[in-house]
């Protein structure tokens, strides 16, 4: 019962702690505030970068095109051999009828000069997904060499060059979240090392009287939670509503449709239990670096 009373009591002093030292309150809850808010910024741009980036890679595919005069049998070996290869997510077959049928849909030129032609000069093709973007130049390569294949293209020189702009956008993107995170916890941590500080007679008088040091730092520590906790409620509230209504006005997109955002849930509800973690966890930390360290309890 002793452990529980001790919770209880710190609990309590923690609280009429807060509202007793309400300026300095005001200031860690403020400065936790503004840099979560920084934090929950970022956590949109990187996820939404890397959304971005994903479904650009899963787009890339290698088209390859079956020898003029292959029959259906042959056609059929070349499918199931692609489909053999490792690596390999979707393979889809369109018959040169099919690419007809498409391309005369694309401008009145095309229809005119596809109908005049007696004979139908597109090939029969395959439309290979893979499950890596990595995989796109050994697969190409590799179904090259398969008989009746006339050639396996991917785009290349310039995939090579988008994946590695896709690596360098989501490096940048994660190294600015990391950190902010840094920053916020440095920012938030010497905030509340600044208010523990300023009370540091109340902690020499509680000494005194021979309060224990887990008596001691157990309601700074509490306090300290409660402070990131409510320091973190803006910057939810913000990315909750804001982005919510961001996603609606903008139709889930941007760039003219071309880029699809992250769906809002659960999304937000991640990013706010990321931001609730920050807030309290330095919160807490803060508060007993602070009182360890700096008061030498």
């Amino acid at each position: 019962m002793k452990p529980f009373r001790i919770i209880v009591r710190s609990i309590r002093d923690s609280f009429k702690s807060v509202f007793r030292n309400f300026s300095l309150s005001m200031a860690s809850i403020i400065c936790t505030t503004i840099t979560l808010i920084l934090v929950a910024l970022s956590i949109i741009v990187t996820v939404n970068v890397n959304h971005v980036t994903k479904t650009m890679e899963e787009e890339l595919t290698v088209v390859v095109y079956a020898k003029k005069g292959t029959t259906d049998e042959e056609i059929n070996n070349i499918e199931a051999k692609i489909k053999k290869i490792d690596g390999i997510k979707e393979v889809i077959y369109k018959s040169k009828e099919e690419w007809r049928l498409e391309m005369k849909g694309y401008s009145e030129t095309l229809e005119v000069t596809l109908d005049y032609l007696e004979n139908n000069p597109l090939l029969d093709s395959f439309i290979v997904t893979v499950n890596d973007v990595q995989d796109l130049a050994p697969t190409a390569k590799e179904i090259r060499t398969f008989a009746g294949v006339q050639s396996a293209n991917y785009g290349e020189g310039m995939v090579e060059g988008i994946i590695s702009v896709f690596k360098v956008i989501k490096n940048v993107t994660l190294a600015i979240v990391v950190a902010l995170v840094v920053v916020t916890a440095f920012l938030i941590s010497n905030t509340i090392k600044l208010t523990i500080f300023s009370r540091r007679s109340e902690i020499e008088i509680m000494r005194l009287v021979g309060s224990s040091n887990t008596s001691i730092k157990l309601p700074f520590i509490i306090e300290g939670f409660f402070l990131g906790i409510v320091g973190s409620l803006i910057p939810i509230i913000l990315v909750v509503y804001g982005y919510i209504i961001a996603y609606e006005k903008l139709g889930g997109t941007v760039s003219l449709g071309i880029i699809e955002l992250v769906k809002p849930m659960p999304f937000i509800l991640y990013t706010s239990l990321v931001l609730v973690i920050i807030g309290s966890v330095v919160g807490m930390f803060g508060s007993a670096r602070a009182v360890r360290k700096y008061l030498k309890i």
